[in-house]
């Protein structure tokens, strides 16, 4: 979006409280705030790695809790929820005439759906809360209902119609939140906003472990560190764009030598233009690619068409073909072409989350001895150890390219 020059405000919460957290904070003995910032900052350095551009706004469900109750009070107030005996609020989904409309389901097969125990004070299985009384020890806020805590759901309404208004353009989530969490969100919002709250749904597909389910419950939980530490964060990015954002993906060890192979190649391309432009005669020479705008454009149909990146990515390939072929046929090329190449590479790369630009600052003590060492071998011709120490840095995510003029080093 931002490439074709959208003006885009990316806001992503986070869910800061809420059952798991606050049954963790009993478990280590400490306050919930700690438990989910530590999380929350876990996450940031994950992200970072993997080239996630950072949201415009990261709003926490404690920080919107004026925002949860001034619509909780609206939705009461207009009859689509009620307060309990307990203290819970509940929205009561027989008032949402279409409710089930993001799933596409009828609300009696919904129904089935429900997983929970269903409580005795709901008017209907389907409904769910809104507000949860205060239980003891359990972090509460002062409310019209007394004192309590968000229910799951509404702190995402209150949130967006804070931060970006009563409708937005796109709404994000895996395809496990279509229902009940989606579903929820638009009663409620729809309810409480009388407009559309989406205009366009994007759920993610599962992540599959040697074609498993990824759960913890069946020990193949694998945490984006975990991966990254083998592959390289790099290659994560990877896998995650070679596909279509829809589909399942399957971890497993050879798709992600695949996808470190992958990154290796196009790594590799990107030395091999930069070598051509430092080292070979560079005058009025042929160009060395002169099908750029026609990539360009059939990249962007495939990005424009439900964000196809699998269909994009191909193209960037398709590049590295064509420019190989012309690379073996002739010696000399035009610098400008070269270089209009490169920012082509660059460009398209970079829309993808991808970028293989040299960074020596982001090399650590520990891979700049291993880099030391490894140069040290081979001016003794110790060409096994330097083997041995390119395969380690390479499981760092580190790539070593050995070139006429030198070696070249790419943080993966």
């Amino acid at each position: 979006m931002i490439f074709l020059g959208y003006k885009v405000k990316f806001v992503q919460n986070f869910t800061d409280i809420d059952d798991k957290i606050i049954n963790r904070a009993k478990d280590e003995n400490t306050d919930y705030s700690k438990i989910s910032e530590r999380f929350i900052d876990e996450y940031i350095v994950d992200s970072k790695n993997l080239n996630i551009l950072p949201a415009d706004i990261y709003p926490k469900a404690t920080e919107t809790i004026e925002e949860i109750i001034c619509i909780i009070s609206e939705l009461v107030l207009n009859n689509y929820a009620y307060l309990a005996p307990s203290g819970d609020v509940y929205f009561d989904t027989k008032t949402f005439r279409d409710y089930g409309k993001l799933s596409g389901q009828q609300t009696e097969e919904l129904v089935f759906d429900v997983r929970k125990k269903i409580s005795k004070e709901k008017h209907n299985s389907l409904d769910f809360v809104l507000w949860k009384s205060s239980k003891k020890d359990e972090p509460k806020w002062h409310s019209p209902w007394g004192y309590g805590r968000p229910g799951w759901h509404i702190e995402c309404s209150a949130m967006i119609r804070k931060y970006l208004g009563k409708t937005i353009d796109i709404h994000c989530g895996g395809q496990d939140l279509i229902f009940p969490h989606h579903e929820n969100e638009i009663a409620q919002s729809e309810c409480a906003n009388g407009i559309c709250l989406s205009n366009f749904w994007l759920h993610n597909g599962f992540i599959n472990i040697n074609n498993e389910k990824m759960s913890k419950s069946l020990n193949n939980f694998l945490t984006v560190r975990e991966v990254a530490e083998k592959y390289g964060y790099k290659s994560i990015r990877y896998l995650l764009v070679s596909a279509h954002y829809r589909s399942p993906l399957n971890l497993n060890e050879e798709t992600m030598l695949q996808c470190k192979n992958a990154v290796a190649r196009l790594a590799e391309f990107k030395s091999n233009l930069e070598f051509i432009l430092k080292n070979q005669v560079l005058d009025n020479g042929q160009i060395i690619f002169d099908d750029q705008n026609k990539s360009k454009q059939k990249f962007l149909d495939f990005m424009n068409d439900d964000l196809n990146t699998a269909g994009a990515i191909s193209v960037i390939f398709e590049i590295i073909r064509n420019v190989n072929t012309k690379i073996t046929e002739s010696k000399q090329f035009s610098e400008n072409s070269v270089l209009n190449l490169i920012n082509l590479f660059d460009e398209l790369t970079s829309v993808l989350g991808l970028s293989f630009k040299e960074n020596k600052n982001q090399i650590s003590d520990e891979i700049q001895k291993l880099i030391n060492k490894r140069e040290a071998a081979r001016k003794e011709q110790n060409w096994a150890l330097a083997d041995e120490i390119r395969e380690i840095l390479k499981n760092k995510g580190v790539l070593v390219e050995d070139k006429i003029s030198g070696s070249k080093t790419i943080i993966n």
